[in-house]
């Protein structure tokens, strides 16, 4: 018997059973045969993260078709998910499978030091793992190590190819909105146009610019267009004379979408005339020009020009004079 053997021996129970050995560890036709489903099961992974990359950018996102116990189903969905799904399930499975039947089955302890261990033994446990590695199998099982590698480097596509749901920069298109001279304000819901008698002192109102007759109206305009109506006493407000011309008879209008991060600030304090972005409490002064007095925003809301028509309802002056958003995107300060 080794030494080896001795010491395991001495911390041993007496009554235990005596370490059966697995087939792959005497048989080597076992062995082998271990070592291809071990890459079968890696292989499968990779080709389903082919899958999920495959429907995200293949299939529609509104493509359906019928499953008995599903009913109509999504396809685009349910083959990402269980692409992706897949993927990490046959990584798994070949990994407990690989260590079960093909890594060494010895019985090892290891006595626990208290303090920092001497420099010479941290060199003999970099040298044992390094020896550990190469018994595992990493170096002599070409055909694990290669399907392992191929399951791993196709599966770490799928968070890049996602991340082209974040998209391209917005750059210049922030300053663009469907907002332009004379363009009229109307109600959200409602398409209904406005007059500054629809709003009571104290009161706000989301609304939208009227549609062009033909056009629709897009989730990416409503994220863009969306303005809120204030209406204070005219001598509440502490405007220079370029802000105050752009008010109408106490009605303010600013954009809903908050400078910080893009939320939309849908609180109004009516004692203290402060909006309020319910993501990170950026608080904005209605009285000054929606001036930053709490939070993370750094900028104020952007402010829409507004007048009345002929008809006496309300519409843009001009568009925005800045972009509306985060204040992250391009910005000229």
């Amino acid at each position: 018997m080794s030494n080896e053997s001795n010491e395991i021996a001495k911390f041993q129970d007496p009554g235990l059973p005596e370490h059966v050995h697995r087939k792959t560890d005497v048989d080597p036709k076992a062995a082998d045969r271990a070592e291809r489903q071990v890459a079968i099961l890696f292989i499968l992974s990779a080709l389903s993260t082919v899958l999920a990359i495959y429907s995200y950018i293949f299939i529609p996102d509104d493509k359906f078709f019928f499953l008995p116990i599903m009913g109509d189903t999504n396809a685009h969905q349910l083959f990402l998910g269980l692409g992706m799904a897949f993927a990490l399930l046959f990584i798994g499975l070949g990994l407990v499978h690989w260590a079960k039947t093909l890594m060494p089955d010895t019985e090892v302890i290891a006595e626990r030091h208290d303090f920092r261990s001497p420099d010479e033994d941290r060199e003999d446990f970099v040298r044992t793992v390094k020896e550990q590695a190469a018994a595992a199998g990493l170096g002599r099982r070409s055909l694990i190590k290669r399907t392992l590698g191929l399951a791993l480097g196709v599966s770490a596509l799928t968070p890049l190819v996602l991340l082209r749901d974040l998209g391209p920069l917005p750059k210049k298109k922030l300053e663009k909105t469907s907002w332009k001279a004379g363009t009229r304000l109307v109600t959200d819901p409602g398409d209904r146009p406005i007059r500054p008698e629809d709003l009571e002192v104290g009161a706000v109102a989301q609304v939208l610019p009227e549609l062009v007759p033909g056009k629709v109206r897009h989730l990416s305009d409503i994220a863009k267009d969306a303005v809120l109506l204030i209406r204070l006493r005219p001598n509440e407000f502490q405007l220079n004379a370029e802000r105050l011309s752009w008010t109408h008879d106490g009605i303010i209008a600013f954009s809903k979408i908050c400078s910080h991060m893009g939320c939309a600030v849908a609180l109004y304090e009516q004692q203290t005339k402060h909006l309020l972005c319910p993501c990170h409490q950026s608080t904005f002064d209605v009285t000054r020009a929606a001036k930053v007095i709490f939070g993370p925003a750094a900028r104020p809301l952007p402010q829409l020009a507004i007048t009345v028509d002929a008809d006496g309802f309300l519409v843009a002056q001009q568009p925005f004079n800045e972009p509306v958003g985060p204040s992250y995107w391009e910005r000229s300060s």
